[in-house]
Formats: structure tokens, sequence, C-alpha cells
């Protein structure tokens, strides 16, 4: 489906432009022309980490007029193996912030905006406000609906992309011209049915194939050339090299886009819609929770625990708290572990942050382990409470 041009020309490109866009110029579907939609455009890319990352890089590089950034993060040493817009000497530093010297580098030409914080409820109408197109760079599904919930209320296009090690999927949704995120997924998948990247791991130059493709699909709404991935979701299998497209037709019953829309306005709040635990491991964890200091009392005091790591294998060969047991939350989940789990020692489950322990804690209450715990905050808690030599990855 070709699409007009998103942005008007801007009025004349200058001798160093031309210069520095030649390859551009040159390109007959693109010209001068496309070029000075670009010069005219301002992007919004939604984090500056993975997807980010490339995505800004090459925005900039291609060059459109404003690029905004917005991301609250910090730079951490276990981004730079994916996140190539930051460096050594940006560990510590606001990710914004970081993105924003790195563009400065790559392209003086192009002006800067950061957004410093979180996008919430409160403020992403008014940011979405001052941009023609949003690159959704984010890697949470609460974010995700925000981002389109207020893209199609605001009748804003965006460029969506998602990671997870070796697949990668992009689309472009634009509710006046196709369909929407919600179309695709009318609801978030159940809590800890899908790992997050942080969990379950991410090939780096996965980022760069999906990012620049990404920044592909903005050229094209930008300029108004080729046909734009509305009504295509592409599916990238690194492993195989292959790639592939499905159509996703607009929804008529969609709940945001459709022809009786229920949903007219941004949610209270996404973090519950998507459910960052499940109600189940909610009940589970109140009372029967512990911290890493009151873990590490019971180890010194020689307390008979059975401390259960529920991680993955890969995760466990990184970073481990001593004394732990290895029992993914899988096999947990399923019943196959609980033969394994002693019947006679208080059991205490960990993972990386507490969100899988908790879902696991669940199951085992549930089989009838009543006195169980988990530790609050998993490893990244041990490590920076009791530990800080080993690796918070």
């Amino acid at each position: 489906m070709s699409l007009p041009p998103l942005v008007e020309p801007a009025a004349e490109l200058t001798v160093d432009e031309i210069r520095r866009y030649s390859r551009h110029l040159i390109i007959p579907d693109v010209g001068v022309e496309g070029q000075k939609r670009l010069k005219n455009a301002r992007v919004l890319c939604v984090g500056a980490g993975g997807l980010g990352s490339p995505a800004l890089m090459y925005l900039a590089a291609a060059g459109v007029g404003t690029l905004g950034i917005i991301d609250f993060d910090t730079v951490d040493e276990s981004n730079l193996q994916r996140q190539i817009i930051h460096g050594v000497s940006d560990v510590g530093r606001s990710k914004a912030e970081s993105a924003a010297a790195s563009i400065r580098e790559i392209n003086p030409l192009v002006n800067v905006e950061i957004h410093d914080t979180a996008l919430d409820r409160d403020n992403v109408r008014e940011i979405f406000s001052r941009y023609d197109l949003i690159v959704d760079g984010t890697d949470n599904f609460a974010t995700r609906y925000m981002v389109n919930d207020a893209a199609v209320l605001l009748g804003k296009p965006y460029v969506w992309g998602s990671i997870y090690r070796f697949d990668g999927q992009a689309s472009v949704f634009w509710a006046e011209h196709g369909p929407c995120y919600r179309c695709l997924y009318p609801e978030p998948p159940p809590p800890g049915m899908v790992p997050s990247c942080a969990e379950g791991g991410v090939l780096g130059v996965l980022c760069a194939s999906i990012g620049s493709i990404q920044v592909n699909e903005a050229i094209k709404l930008l300029a108004g050339i080729g046909e734009p991935l509305v009504g295509r979701l592409m599916v990238y299998d690194a492993l195989e090299m292959s790639y592939r497209k499905i159509k996703v037709r607009k929804d008529p019953n969609c709940v945001l886009c459709g022809e009786n829309p229920t949903v007219t306005d941004l949610l209270e709040d996404y973090e519950d819609f998507c459910g960052a635990v499940s109600v189940e491991a909610q009940e589970a964890v109140v009372d029967a929770t512990i911290t890493a200091l009151e873990l590490k009392e019971w180890q010194d005091a020689g307390k008979d625990i059975f401390l259960v790591d529920v991680r993955e294998p890969a995760e466990y060969e990184i970073v481990r708290i001593p004394g732990s047991t290895l029992i993914p939350k899988g096999e947990i989940i399923s019943g196959e572990a609980l033969a394994k789990l002693p019947q006679d020692k208080q059991i205490v489950l960990h993972c990386k942050s507490g969100v899988r322990s908790a879902e696991a804690l669940a199951a085992l209450k549930a089989a009838g382990f009543k006195d169980a715990v988990h530790l609050q905050g998993g490893v990244l808690s041990w490590v920076k409470q009791i530990d800080p030599s080993l690796p918070a990855y």
C-alpha cells in the first residue's frame, strides 16, 4: 500500500547538506524532494536501548531534521553488548544524554530533543503531539500498549519492533490506513509466559537487523516512497536467516480502532492491564517473601532450608547464590519437579528479580507446600546487598 508523504519538504538544502546526503539525492525515489522531507521531519524514538540505538544512529545519518529521545534509564555495562550508541565511558550516564551525544557526533545538523523521563499516562500525549512519527523501541508490554493507544488517539503512525534471542518482528501501525497493535495482539500474554530479553537474552546484532528495518520504514513513511509495512508483519529468524511476511488485517471489533471502540482514552494503569505477575502470584507472596539479608541470616544460622533457583540453566552458569539448586520455573509449573522437593525443609525460591519465583511460589502453594517462600528482588538483590563481587547480569 503506497501512502502519501507524511511531512512537507523543507524550503531548501544547504551546500553542506547536499554534500552530506549526496548518495540519497542521486536515488530517483528519494532525490532532493525526499531529502527535504527528511530534513523537515520530527521523529521520536521511544527508548535508547537495543532497538533505539541503531534506529537513532541511522535516523541521524539519514538527515531526519529533529530527533526526540525518551528514556529515563542509565547506561549499564550489560547494555554494551547490543546498545551500540553507548560506549564504556557512558556507563552510569543517562541513556538519553549518551545517545544525544553520539547523534551529534554522527550528524551535527540534526536537532536533538531529550526527554529524560519515564513515558507515562500523564506525559505521553503531550510528548507524542510534538512529532510526526514515533519509532517504538520499548521492551515491555505495558509501554507497548500505551504507545499504541496514544498513537491511535492522536492519529499518529508508529514503527514497531520486537526482539528476543534470535527472533525479531517489525511492522507499521497506523489506524488511519490499517491495523493497530491491538488488532494484532488484542490482549497481553499471561504474566510470565513471555520472558523479557533480560530473562531470555538477545543476540546483539539482532537489534541492528530489526532497528534498521524500523528506520527503513520510517524513511518510506516520511518521504512517501515504497510500500510501508502497514498491514504486514515482518518476522525474522536470525538462525535460519529467513524473513517472512504475515498479513495483519484491521480488526473491525478492535476495542481501540474498530467500528465501535470501547477504549476511547488512555488506560489508568497499563502495568495492571498487562499484569506484572498473576493474581495467584500476588496472593502467594503475601507473608511468604524474604529479603536477601534474611536469607543470609538463615544460611549463617544453619537453618535447614532448600534454596531453589528457578531461572534457566544459562543464567545459572553466569551467577548463582551459594547453596542453590537449579530447578527451572517451567518444571515447577508443570508439576514435573514436585517430586524433587523435600517435604521436611523450608523451601526458598528465587529468580533474577522476583517475578518468576513469585509465579513458581503460587504453583508450589497450590500443590501443598504451604511454608514455601521466595526471595524479594532475586539474584539482583543478593548481589546488591550481600555480594557485590558477583556479576549483576
